[in-house]
């Protein structure tokens, strides 16, 4: 059975259909530096397996909820997977891969510089990791799933202090992309009025998940219901590859090992 969360925004729910979209992207941006053997840090549902297996010579997801890497495993055979609590990357020797990607993880990972330390050792050298991120230029409201997100500034900095080149880009979209979003955000500022004793930053964060899940369901069914083609026909060709991160919803980064 599928994870259909907000946080998990799922493929089959047509009020998820922006989200879904602009998550696919990154798989489809990162498809040209795809090659040799490949980890994929966060595997989740198995949104971009597809994608990146093409390319690849090895695949190998990880991901820490069992019963997801039961399914990709079933649904996959061409395909590796392994249940792991990540950072560190518990038994995966030091310079195993061509290629890492990490899509949408880094926020929710404590130590987020010993996450980087361990794509590093697990590189090849001359090999290239690629992670996104939410651009916390863009979020519309404190996420309690998130550890912290980032400004380009941050994560630049944090990267170059593990890797010895970076290129940092970003996941934008066009005019229909843009709409949506500030039609979101217009929508979720007439929920946070409603905080009027700005809750969402004062309480802890696990206080703030199921009510966050359940306003973020409700916001996006009433946007589907209000906007309803440009919900449904925004698709992956409406994001863009931005080579200004500030550009990006969500941050791009490619990073190099030697």
């Amino acid at each position: 059975m599928a994870t259909y969360t907000t946080e998990i925004a799922s493929d089959r729910l047509i009020s998820d259909n922006p989200i879904h979209q602009r998550l696919l992207k990154a798989y489809i941006a990162a498809k040209p530096w795809i090659k040799g053997d490949l980890l994929e840090v966060g595997c989740g549902e198995g949104r971009g397996v597809e994608i990146l297996i093409e390319n690849s010579d090895s695949y190998l997801g990880i991901d820490k909820i069992q019963e997801v890497v039961d399914r990709l495993t079933e649904k996959y055979p061409q395909a590796n997977f392994k249940q792991a609590f990540i950072p560190p990357f518990a038994d995966i020797a030091d310079n195993s891969f061509d290629t890492v990607v990490s899509f949408q993880v880094i926020e929710h990972i404590k130590n987020d510089r010993l996450f980087l330390e361990e794509i590093k050792r697990v590189l090849k050298p001359g090999g290239k990791a690629i992670i996104s991120t939410p651009n916390i230029r863009h979020t519309l409201s404190r996420n309690p799933w998130h550890i912290r997100e980032y400004t380009t500034r941050q994560l630049k900095e944090l990267c170059l202090g593990v890797f010895e080149k970076v290129t940092a880009m970003g996941i934008g979209g066009n005019e229909k992309v843009w709409d949506y979003h500030e039609a979101n955000r217009k929508s979720v500022n007439k929920i946070m009025r409603w905080d009027i004793l700005n809750l969402q930053h004062r309480l802890p964060a696990v206080m703030l998940r199921w009510p966050y899940e359940v306003l973020n369901r409700i916001n996006r069914n009433k946007l589907h219901q209000q906007k309803g083609n440009a919900v449904t026909d925004i698709s992956h060709e409406d994001y863009t590859l931005e080579d200004s991160p500030e550009k990006g919803l969500d941050l791009f980064f490619m990073l190099r090992k030697g």
